[in-house]
Order: C-alpha cells, then sequence, then structure tokens
C-alpha cells in the first residue's frame, strides 16, 4: 500500500441537488457551503462550471477560502467548452478570459491541471490534430491534460507528441460503444490522470437521457479493484495522480472514490455519517469517530 503523499482523489463537481440528504446535509446551515464540505474530506475536485463559461477571478479566490483549511486540497478545471466542444474562431481576450480565473489557482499552488475534454466525435484527423497542438500552444502556461475519448488517439504517436509537450494523458473509464476508447494507462507527462464517468451504455449516447441518467452508475468493488494496480504504477512514475469520479448521481461519486482511496491506501477515511447510511457497504471501511465505540446501523 502507498501512502498519500502524490494522490488526489475527489468527484467531478459539486453543486449537485441529488447529494442533499445522501451526501450534504437535508438541511444546511446558513454558512454551509458544498466545497468547504468536500475539502473536509477529499483532497481534490474537479471544476465542471469552467466548461461552460470562462471562471471569473472573483469566484477563484472564493473557492479557495472555502478550502484553506485543507493545506493539501487541488483544483483540477476543464477549459470552457469555446475551445474543445465548439471549435470555433476565439480571440486573445477569449484566452485572457480563462487566464484569469486560472491564474489565481495556479498562483496559489492550487491548480493541480487543466483539462482539454474533447467529445467522442473529436478524431485524431490532421486538422484536429492541428487543432489539438494550437490549443495546447495557448495554454502552455499551465499543466495540461487532454481527454480524448475516440480510440484513434489511442496511437503512439500521439503519445510521443504529448510527451514531447508535457502534456498528460486521460485515462477514462467510459461505456465503450462504437469506437469510444477503452480504459488506458497512458503516462505522458509528470501528472498521471484518471476519470471515471460510469458504464452506463444504455443511457450514455440516449438522446432523452439527461445528465443524471448518463452518469447513473455505481461502480462494484470488483470494477474499481481494476483500477488499483494502474493507479498505483502511476504514483511511482509520477509527482501527481489525479483520480476523478464522475458518477455524480446520487452521491454514487464519492461513494466510490472513498472505497477506492481505501483500497489505495489501506487507510480508512472519514465518511460523512449521511453518506453510510445511503450506501450501508461504507461501514466496513469507514473510520470511526470514536475508535471507543461500535457503530451501529
Amino acid at each position: 500500500m502507498v501512502g498519500q503523499e502524490n494522490l488526489y482523489i475527489g468527484p467531478a463537481g459539486w453543486s449537485y441537488p441529488d447529494w442533499r440528504g445522501v451526501f450534504y446535509p437535508e438541511k444546511m446551515p446558513r454558512d454551509f457551503h458544498e466545497l468547504r464540505y468536500i475539502a473536509r474530506y477529499f483532497n481534490l475536485v474537479e471544476i465542471n462550471s469552467s466548461y461552460y463559461h470562462p471562471q471569473s477571478p472573483e469566484a477563484s479566490r472564493k473557492w479557495l477560502e472555502y478550502v484553506k483549511p485543507n493545506a493539501r486540497f487541488k483544483f483540477t478545471a476543464k477549459l470552457w467548452q469555446k475551445f474543445v466542444l465548439e471549435r470555433s474562431s476565439y480571440t486573445s481576450e477569449d484566452v485572457n478570459l480563462v487566464q484569469k480565473g486560472m491564474d489565481v489557482l495556479q498562483e496559489a499552488g492550487r491548480l493541480g491541471a487543466l483539462l482539454l475534454q474533447f467529445p467522442q466525435s473529436f478524431h485524431n484527423t490532421m486538422d484536429n490534430r492541428s487543432w489539438l497542438f494550437r490549443i495546447i500552444t495557448e495554454f502552455r502556461m499551465y499543466p495540461l491534460v487532454v481527454e480524448l475519448r475516440h480510440r484513434s488517439w489511442d496511437d503512439p504517436r500521439v503519445l510521443e507528441f504529448l510527451r514531447d509537450r508535457q502534456v498528460g494523458f486521460a485515462n477514462i473509464d467510459q461505456p465503450v460503444i462504437g469506437r469510444a476508447l477503452s480504459f488506458t494507462t497512458h503516462i505522458t507527462s509528470e501528472i498521471a490522470y484518471f476519470r471515471f464517468h460510469g458504464r452506463n451504455r444504455e443511457m450514455w449516447f440516449k438522446e432523452s437521457a439527461d445528465r443524471d441518467e448518463r452518469y447513473n452508475y455505481n461502480y462494484a468493488k470488483t470494477e474499481l479493484q481494476e483500477f488499483v494496480h494502474p493507479v498505483l504504477e502511476a504514483l511511482k512514475q509520477t509527482r501527481a495522480a489525479y483520480v476523478v469520479f464522475n458518477n455524480h448521481f446520487r452521491g454514487q461519486a464519492p461513494k466510490n472514490a472513498f472505497e477506492l482511496q481505501f483500497m489505495l491506501t489501506g487507510q480508512k477515511p472519514e465518511i460523512p455519517e449521511l453518506l453510510v447510511r445511503a450506501y450501508p457497504e461504507l461501514v466496513d471501511i469507514r473510520r470511526p469517530e470514536n475508535p471507543q465505540q461500535l457503530e451501529l446501523f
């Protein structure tokens, strides 16, 4: 087993109404903030909102205050979709808008990585390789990780391209449909990145499915065990390994994050009582709040 010196594990996002009464308290105190609560239990969160609009410096500064009690806490953040999904023309001002928010986290030593998340429709073509190079160049001032979901990118030449530029490759677990990329164990920079989306094949590409339905998946312990060796090997080869769970529905992301953390470290984590009530199997790995007392449910 390993320590937690260079292991960062946590959920993707924190603003989920369905986490109330499951992970967050049902009745939140006036001064309650989800991010402060997450930083009590995890040392990582992936920012989702930065995908939909540039993150403001004010938001970054506010979030830094929320996580201040946890000295080891890191953020990773998705790049604005204008650069990775729309792939339309952009201006230097667009780049500056992204930088203003990210710089606050970077200068505070809290930015673990900026994630360039491309859709499965982004195939390995000459035009797309040029676009990828262009975006990497624009944001080279940050530690970068690229998520490529189409199997055509699983190519030694692509991996060498990323290594030459010290850009990480996001190893993702997703429903493998068509030419979707299956789980990989590539290390192309001094940081490793793992993202677990769940395996809800039925809903993944269903047009009528909403966000919650697509990411409604609870990894079984046997499935989580598949990731233990790859993450442990990555920890040996890098200065940091970021492990993100995106199967957020009904608190399944924090639930699976706690389970994998225990498998990787052998150390029982502190787990909110509400989450243990929702998922009683967590009682076996939960650190007792009072070691002198038995926990009864």
